[in-house]
């Protein structure tokens, strides 16, 4: 993921309210969403669609972690039928949902991948993870090679349906690309005045020579907001600031 780069655009259209970023476990993430400790996450597929909304962004490359002694290294991908002879560990946080797990079983379930990613590097175990990962918790004597049928991971934005808010769509917005100008990619203060200069018309409120403003609509609200911290390792989880009412 690139956050930091999100971020820094949040920041120059959005100075005064603060972007805090969040790491944390992946399978953390939907816990923090339904708690609202945060606003939106990257997250791997699937979520729970009755309670979140997602939009996917990409589709991750599925490799097995190797020493960089073995076998497998000579070629340059590998299928799982390659794998059925070897011990493939499967960690509890594994974020694949297998039907019927590949390779030779492990003496015992590591409990998250980098404890996996140990075992591989003692030359006991293999490891499939999405690519990312194998970048993440890379090594020295360790490498990896495509695996073309295994299962691949896909990542999105995710968010609770029911909290919407304007800030959350001008986060979505960043993300996907959308331009300061956009018509879905305006500031919330802009749509706001919008609304407001709208409902005066509406209103039959009366007008200012030479102003276009109306005297008879109540000016469009304008949002503060407030951030939280938070840190671990894994997910990736964007908190903006919580608006509350001003004049």
């Amino acid at each position: 993921m690139t956050p930091a780069k999100w971020a820094r655009i949040w920041q120059e259209r959005r100075p005064g309210v603060p972007l805090t970023l969040l790491q944390v476990p992946a399978a953390d993430a939907p816990g923090l969403l339904r708690a609202e400790e945060a606003d939106a996450a990257f997250v791997r597929l699937p979520v729970d669609r009755t309670f979140f909304s997602a939009i996917p962004l990409y589709t991750e490359t599925t490799v097995v972690v190797v020493p960089k002694d073995h076998l497998i290294t000579a070629a340059d991908e590998v299928t799982l039928a390659d794998l059925a002879d070897e011990v493939v560990f499967h960690p509890l946080d594994d974020v694949f949902d297998w039907a019927a797990p590949p390779g030779e079983p492990g003496f015992e379930r590591p409990a998250t991948t980098p404890d996996a990613i140990e075992l591989v590097a003692a030359g006991v175990g293999l490891l499939i993870v999405p690519q990312s990962l194998a970048r993440l918790y890379h090594r020295r004597d360790l490498t990896y090679r495509p695996v073309t049928d295994a299962p691949r991971s896909g990542v999105a934005l995710s968010w609770p349906e029911e909290a919407t808010t304007d800030l959350v769509e001008d986060f979505i917005g960043i993300v996907r690309g959308r331009t300061v100008n956009s018509s879905r990619g305006r500031t919330a203060e802009k749509r706001e005045a919008e609304k407001g200069r709208g409902r005066a018309q509406q209103g039959g409120g009366r007008q200012k020579p030479g102003t276009g403003k109306s005297t008879g609509a109540k000016p469009a609200s304008r949002t503060a907001a407030r951030g939280r911290a938070g840190s671990g390792g894994g997910g990736k989880a964007a908190k903006r600031g919580r608006p509350r009412r001003g004049s």
